[in-house]
């Protein structure tokens, strides 16, 4: 034998040595004394009920503490995280493979995953996976993933873009919210007294079902322009501007919604308000400027950012999401605005995104369709006038959303092919859709069964983007635009 294997054996008889000494030493030590201290630190912990036996065999033993284990909360969050990436990509893959969004599969993946599918078809392995005591974790992590989410949205969102086609995508996006927003609040005025969640009052109930018609999925709509090939057009430039601008005022009118909704008088109300304009003021002129200085220009340049750079940047949404849900109208808008003051120095935006929505996207998004689809219960729907009823929100959502934005459109100059096409693309609702639906849940404006009504609406808006902009991409040009006015 050479030195180092003699000097290596050595070493372990020593060592095991001593270690067998220490042991038999510390045999003859005298127990442990229960002081007061130690007494109430043993209360305070939580017990753990120690595996019992099936049976006196030695796989009886072994499988009651496999199953104790399995019964464990992270075990279940590895199991719901397993079934819940998997059936997200397998069905956002089946989906893309007929034409549809990734997004669409992954919204349907969370309602089958739910009471409306696999709760039905096997109640057990439904309980198993999803236990009620799972649920506030699942939610709380599915709100972080949203949450990055929409972080990455803000910085998608191109200020210069929207100044320079500020004329026609103010006036088309605003008309693609006015009018379903409207068609939304007489719509509640027929659907309050059957279908509000108990103890809601009217006025919420109406504007929230006007931001639920009005939402437009700004990441959606691009993603499906880049798959079709028409980002670098006229009518793509056009339309990300315009989802763009109705993204912005949507989501303010939503937080708007918000403030009225969670306070109890119209004081609480305009007090909510107010510290939002603030927490805006202070994020714009105050943060914004302040951020290409606290990264630094060499930072900001390197093709990919430093932990330094991204443990700022988490801290910076962080902080911005806790304030809007401090404030009381959701972390999600805080994260938004994070997003939106950004530096875009050297593609800085883009790079953060990169790293930001692979992980969101992945692992926590799919987690908030999962939480999406066990409130989703298809089942309550389970007469004729419900299902009529669902069919004429869609209806009222694409005539308000599609038509309204198509009629501007082309008021504005814009062909009827562009213009139609244009508003199958705002009719995208998407995964924005959802997040406003389970915050109008979360408030208890919205009762399961019309939450289940806005859900498939979200749905079947969104699926039927792609063929509806494959019809009208059919149709011949014919650019009879009104007297006086030219395509803009």
């Amino acid at each position: 034998m050479n030195r180092n294997t003699i000097f290596y054996l050595v070493m372990l008889l020593i060592v095991g040595g001593g270690i067998l000494g220490v042991v038999k030493l510390g045999a003859h030590l005298p127990g442990p004394v229960h002081t007061e201290a130690t007494l109430a630190a043993e209360a305070a912990k939580p017990h753990v009920a120690a595996a019992v036996p099936a049976s006196g065999s030695a796989l009886g033993a072994m499988w009651s503490t496999l199953r104790t284990n399995l019964d464990h909360p992270l075990s279940h969050l590895f199991i719901q995280l397993l079934v819940i990436i998997s059936a997200s990509r397998l069905v956002g893959g089946l989906f893309t493979k007929f034409g549809q969004p990734a997004v669409v599969g992954e919204m349907m993946a969370g309602i089958l995953l739910g009471p409306s599918l696999l709760g039905w078809v096997s109640p057990d392995i439904f309980q198993f996976v999803f236990p009620q005591t799972s649920l506030g974790t699942l939610k709380l992590l599915s709100q972080i993933g949203v949450c990055l989410f929409m972080f990455t949205v803000g910085m998608e969102l191109d200020v210069r873009q929207v100044r320079n086609k500020a004329h026609t995508a103010v006036v088309v996006s605003h008309a693609s919210i006015v009018a379903p927003y409207f068609l939304g609040v007489v719509l509640a005025y027929f659907l309050y007294s059957s279908l509000a969640q108990p103890g809601t009052n009217f006025t919420a109930f109406a504007l929230f079902m006007g931001i639920s018609m009005s939402i437009t999925a700004f990441p959606v709509l691009a993603r499906i322009l880049q798959e079709r090939g028409m980002a670098k057009s006229y009518l793509g430039n056009t339309a990300v501007t315009c989802a763009a601008v109705d993204d912005v005022t949507a989501w303010s009118a939503l937080a708007f919604v918000v403030a009225i909704a969670g306070s109890t008088s119209v004081i609480g109300s305009a007090l909510n308000l107010g510290l939002v304009v603030l927490f805006i003021a202070a994020m714009i002129w105050g943060l914004r400027p302040l951020l290409p200085r606290l990264f630094g220009k060499e930072e900001l340049e390197r093709p990919e950012p430093s932990k330094r750079t991204l443990a700022i940047t988490i801290c910076a949404v962080l902080i911005a999401a806790l304030c809007t849900e401090t404030v009381g109208i959701h972390a999600l808008f805080g994260s938004f605005l994070a997003g939106a003051i950004m530096p875009e120095i050297a593609g800085f935006r883009h790079k953060l995104a990169v790293r930001v929505e692979n992980f969101s996207t992945v692992l926590l998004l799919p987690l908030f369709f999962a939480f999406t689809g066990l409130r989703t219960q298809i089942g309550l729907l389970n007469d004729l006038g419900g299902w009529l009823i669902c069919l004429g929100i869609i209806a009222v959502a694409t005539a308000g959303k599609l038509g309204g934005s198509a009629l501007t459109a082309r008021f504005t100059g814009m062909s009827w092919r562009d213009s139609l096409q244009l508003g199958a693309l705002m009719n995208t609702r998407g995964l924005m859709e959802l997040i406003a639906l389970n915050i109008g849940y979360d408030l208890g404006i919205l009762s399961p069964r019309i939450f289940a009504m806005l859900v498939i609406m979200a749905l079947v808006t969104t699926a039927m983007t792609g063929p509806l902009l494959s019809l009208f991409q059919r149709m011949p040009v014919r650019d009879e635009a009104p007297d006086g006015l030219a395509r803009s």
